[in-house]
């Protein structure tokens, strides 16, 4: 019998087994069944959209990436001019002191800050680093350039990774969220085509056998990746 297609599987995971099945189905002669044509012409929208969703979430997943990236280069900028300030040489004090009067004035804690105001306050702070007459002191600090340039191409990392978001956010402000498409899908998959599928296997085996057994297939390979990747101490939703 076609199991129903877990409720605890990722929304990247029903998006695989929906497109797998819809492909199934444009695969066989059952496009005339008028009952399934309903059923995937409701499916592919809300497949379509599925994915669309997973996409944001993908831009999304990727901003917070780039903003940790450059959080990092930003942190060690902070710790090497502290360390420096700290140098036994005179010079090398003075110059961590004058790069340190820059930095200070913004603090490590813009790492803290939203994405829009971190971006602008690093960007300011770039532009006040890049001044002529710190080019000197920062030379005279090992690795101070080079980390610099680090947080530079970061920043530029994580402005075009932003850019890429809020394009995404804007086309699909109007849709549902992928949990939410995810309901939609599962509802339709689990109580109509399998259900459906389910009885004419036992009317009409020779019409509709191999669909079904395809999409047993596809819903179990689903189900069992689920079932391993799952804790012991979750539920496993059928």
């Amino acid at each position: 019998m076609i199991e129903r297609i877990l409720t605890t599987s990722r929304v990247t995971e029903v998006d695989a087994a929906c497109m797998r099945i819809i492909g199934a189905y444009k695969n066989t002669t059952l496009r005339t069944d008028v009952h399934l044509v309903a059923m995937f012409s409701a499916l592919e929208p809300l497949s379509v959209s599925l994915s669309a969703s997973i996409n944001r979430l993908t831009a999304e997943s990727n901003l917070e990436e780039k903003d940790e990236e450059r959080d990092e280069p930003l942190r060690s900028l902070f710790y090497l001019v502290a360390g420096f300030l700290h140098h036994p040489d005179a010079a090398i004090r003075a110059a961590a002191e004058k790069v340190n009067a820059v930095i200070e004035r913004y603090g490590m804690g813009i790492t803290k800050e939203s994405y829009a105001v971190e971006s602008s306050l690093v960007t300011s702070m770039l532009n006040d680093l890049a001044a002529a007459d710190l080019q000197e002191a920062i030379a005279l600090l090992s690795g101070c350039a080079e980390i610099i340039a680090a947080l530079q191409l970061a920043q530029t990392a994580f402005e075009t990774a932003r850019i890429a978001y809020e394009e995404e956010k804007a086309e699909d402000s109007t849709e549902l969220s992928a949990s939410e498409i995810k309901v939609e899908v599962l509802k339709l998959v689990n109580e109509k085509i399998v259900v459906y599928l389910r009885a004419m296997e036992v009317v009409d085996v020779e019409t509709f056998g191999a669909f079904a057994r395809t999409v047993a297939e596809i819903i179990s390979d689903n189900n069992v990746a689920v079932r391993k990747r799952l804790n012991k101490t979750e539920p496993v939703v059928e």
